[in-house]
């Protein structure tokens, strides 16, 4: 338990109701140390395994207010998935999922070269059969967890995604690449994508491709991620090693001006509409758009138009 200098208590997040959610299948106390949230939404552990935090939050302001960055800093493991690091993301996901004031987050990496290195080999190694298994499905459960976040996501892959790295990249749902950066998602040591990966792969490039690239193990660039649709765009790296996350913010800034509800409800639309049958998916568009009939933002945009002046949405 920790005490703050204000005299608060941050307590350990309930293991019974992330069970009640359907996260684990029991308690996970051994596998993620205790992470506390505090009011700078900074991160940390009282485990053993890391003395500081592996993922923050920033949030941008003046003309960039409502753009949210999710800082991975895992330096020594290349932001690789261990125990710490998913626990802290976990809580941090989780504390964006309700906040009206974020209108796109953007996923980065603070550490050059690098985006995420996917599995922690070595912490995998000691663990048990029953142990790995109950991790991967709370890792699974986390990127659905960001796939679940209301208001558009963005990765930007200024460095090397491979297997659960890119599966994170592609529980988004935008992602940025400079042109030299390698993405796969892997087939090696015996087992197959298990984050996600064999699901939202073929949903982003289709089966073929997605059988071709999970059979073989092959990696590809940035360039090759485009031509696919694996990347929405892919950039030339600039000196300073953050294109993609530039041309990141580039598209966040272009969807920051648009009305939050409406952005939100396509969202819904789109995502639940792509596992359903066409008359499905139009009857899911009728109520996300009914949704917005009665708001203030579609009003304003109306008005906007009629009076030729750009809208001022507020999200309501």
């Amino acid at each position: 338990m920790m005490v703050m200098r204000t005299g608060r208590i941050l307590t350990q997040p309930s293991v019974e109701l992330m069970a009640a959610r359907g996260v684990f299948a029991r308690p996970i106390k051994r596998l993620f140390p205790r992470v506390y949230f505090t009011q700078t939404r900074s991160w940390c552990s009282d485990g053993p395994i890391a003395d500081r935090a592996e993922v923050r939050l920033s949030r941008l302001d003046g003309e960039d207010n409502g753009i949210v960055e999710v800082l991975m800093c895992r330096e020594r493991a290349r932001n690789s998935l261990g125990r710490v690091f998913v626990g802290q993301m976990r809580e941090l996901v989780s504390s964006l999922h309700h906040d009206a004031a974020v209108r796109v987050v953007v996923f980065k990496s603070l550490i050059p070269g690098v985006f995420c290195a996917g599995a922690d080999l070595k912490e995998r190694a000691q663990m048990s059969n029953p142990e790995a298994e109950l991790f991967v499905h709370g890792l699974r459960s986390l990127m659905n967890d960001i796939a679940a976040l209301p208001m558009p996501t963005i990765a930007a892959v200024d460095g090397f995604a491979l297997g659960g790295g890119l599966e994170l990249a592609l529980a988004c749902d935008l992602r940025t690449s400079f042109c030299l950066a390698r993405h796969g998602v892997g087939n090696t040591r015996g087992l197959l994508p298990g984050a996600g990966g064999s699901q939202r792969l073929p949903r982003t490039v289709g089966f073929a491709i997605a059988k071709e690239l999970i059979f073989t193990g092959r990696r590809v660039g940035g360039e090759r991620a485009a031509e696919l649709g694996l990347v929405n765009r892919s950039v030339p790296q600039n000196q300073t090693g953050d294109a993609a996350h530039k041309e990141a913010l580039s598209l966040a800034r272009e969807i920051l001006p648009q009305a939050p509800i409406a952005v939100r409800m396509a969202k819904v639309a789109m995502n639940r509409g792509a596992e359903v049958d066409i008359s499905s998916g139009m009857a899911i568009e009728g109520m996300c758009y009914a949704r917005l009939i009665p708001t203030w933002d579609r009003q304003e945009g109306m008005a906007a138009f009629i009076e030729k002046r750009p809208p001022r949405y507020i999200g309501e």
